[in-house]
This record gives C-alpha cells, sequence and structure tokens, in this order.
C-alpha cells in the first residue's frame, strides 16, 4: 500500500498577504502525510520589476521574461518568497528544504520556441524527466521540498516555469510512488461561476462542463492554464482540489471529477 503525500500549491494574493500566508504555512505544517509545497510570486515580482523600470508584460496569464526580468524572478522566486516560506516552516517545526527544477538537477527543462511569442527565458519539462527518485530521497530523508517557479536548461540557464503546470508535474510523478493528493490554494473558495461573487461556487467540475465555461468565457484568463493542470493531474488518477487557502485542512472548494 501506498503512502500518502499531498502536493499543495499557494499563489495570487496569499504569497502577498503576510498573516494569511502564516496561517497558509501554519495548516500546510500540521499535515499528517509527507508533503510538498510549490509556490509563484507573480505579484511581488511584477513590484519589484516597477520598481527597477521595467513593465511586465504577460500574455494569457504568463509572464514574458526576458533577460533583466529573470533575475527579477530568480531573486523573487528563489530568494525572497522561497527562503521566507522555508524559515517560517521551521518555526512550526516543519523541516523544510527550498529548492528550483535545478537543485538536485530535479527538474530539467527546455527554453519554450513559439512562431507566435517569444516568452523569453520560458521554460516547459517533459514529466517523465522530473527525477521522481531524487524527490522521493528528499521526502523519505523527512524532509518537505518547498519549490519556487523555476526550472533550468542544463546547459546554465534557469528557466522560468509556471507554477500551477510545476504542481501538477510534480505530483503526477509522484504519484508512482505516492497516494497523491494535489491541492491548488488561491484567495477564492474554489472555480466559481461568478469571479466577482462567492456565492456561485462549482462544488464539483467535471472536464466536459469546465470546456463549456471556459467557450461561454465564464472560466476565462488565469484560471484556465491553472484548470488545464489540474485536469492533467486527475487525468492520471490523482485526486485534485481547489480551494481558498484558509480552508487547506477543511473539506471546502471545488472537487475535480
Amino acid at each position: 500500500m501506498k503512502t500518502k503525500l499531498t502536493v499543495v500549491k499557494i499563489g495570487g494574493n496569499v504569497i502577498d498577504d503576510a498573516e494569511t500566508l502564516k496561517h497558509v504555512l501554519q495548516e500546510f505544517s500540521q499535515l499528517d502525510s509527507p508533503k510538498v509545497l510549490i509556490h509563484g510570486g507573480g505579484k511581488i515580482a511584477s513590484e519589484l520589476s516597477l520598481k527597477m523600470g521595467l513593465q511586465p508584460k504577460m500574455v494569457d496569464g504568463r509572464r514574458i521574461t526576458d533577460a533583466d526580468t529573470l533575475k527579477v524572478v530568480t531573486m523573487t522566486y528563489g530568494g525572497l518568497v522561497n527562503k521566507n516560506i522555508v524559515a517560517q516552516l521551521q518555526a512550526f517545526r516543519c523541516n523544510a528544504i527550498g529548492l528550483t527544477g535545478a537543485d538536485a538537477n530535479v527538474i530539467p527543462a527546455q527554453k519554450r520556441v513559439t512562431k507566435e511569442i517569444d516568452y523569453g527565458y520560458v521554460g516547459d519539462f517533459e514529466v517523465d524527466n522530473i527525477d521522481v527518485e531524487r524527490l522521493s530521497f528528499f521526502i523519505d530523508g523527512g524532509l518537505t521540498p518547498i519549490f519556487c517557479a523555476l526550472t533550468h536548461d542544463q546547459q546554465g540557464n534557469l528557466l522560468n516555469t509556471n507554477a500551477d503546470t510545476l504542481a501538477s508535474g510534480i505530483a503526477t510523478t509522484l504519484a508512482k510512488f505516492y497516494e497523491t493528493k494535489l491541492i491548488y490554494c488561491f484567495e477564492k473558495p474554489g472555480v466559481l461561476l461568478d469571479a466577482d461573487d462567492d456565492n456561485t461556487l462549482i462544488r464539483e467540475l467535471g472536464y466536459l462542463h469546465y470546456q463549456q465555461l471556459k467557450d461561454d468565457g465564464i472560466i476565462h484568463t488565469g484560471m484556465i492554464p491553472k484548470l488545464d493542470n489540474a485536469f492533467a493531474a486527475r487525468r492520471h488518477g490523482i485526486e485534485v482540489g481547489i480551494k481558498h487557502a484558509l480552508d487547506l485542512n477543511k473539506p471546502a472548494g471545488t472537487i475535480l471529477l
């Protein structure tokens, strides 16, 4: 029988609000099973970019990452946000280790190449290329991996990688060794029919229903990559939930069918 494991992704306003983040990390530290945390930090990176005179550029919720922006996201994701999270988890007696995909060569990737848009130093990875044995070595050794949204191209370059995609990929590969659950946490109670009305929560969402909502423009922008990645993990038999970060340990939010 496989050991249970929980993969949690936090993003959005959760990371920006110190009290909310502290509460979520305390809840995360109390999870009984082995666990992995993946985080973004996009809003902080955007604020820092503006202070440095760099105008953030986004396409469909994905950041265009030129050389200067890569420096900003590396400082923000891999430094400020990641190490702050690790330090707070240590205070909650959760022995965390902060990682990028470059550390221990866990997540090699390749620079995204498209004809339509030059995303710059943005990376895509194959789930089968994640070193699940190395990752499980950390976990089985009693450490809790905390991944920021950076991978590498094995040529000396870090790559900005979508954190929702990273969470889905990590959960999928760990499902080979563990009974894996994936939880996406952000500032909303789950998937909503009306993004401005928390009372329109969809408690159960199937893929065909999602496609219809997307076609109708009800689900749009940043929720699309989140749900695309969530359903990608669900197709591998992984239990997937999307909920408010403050409800991490509660039976709440949207469950994917």
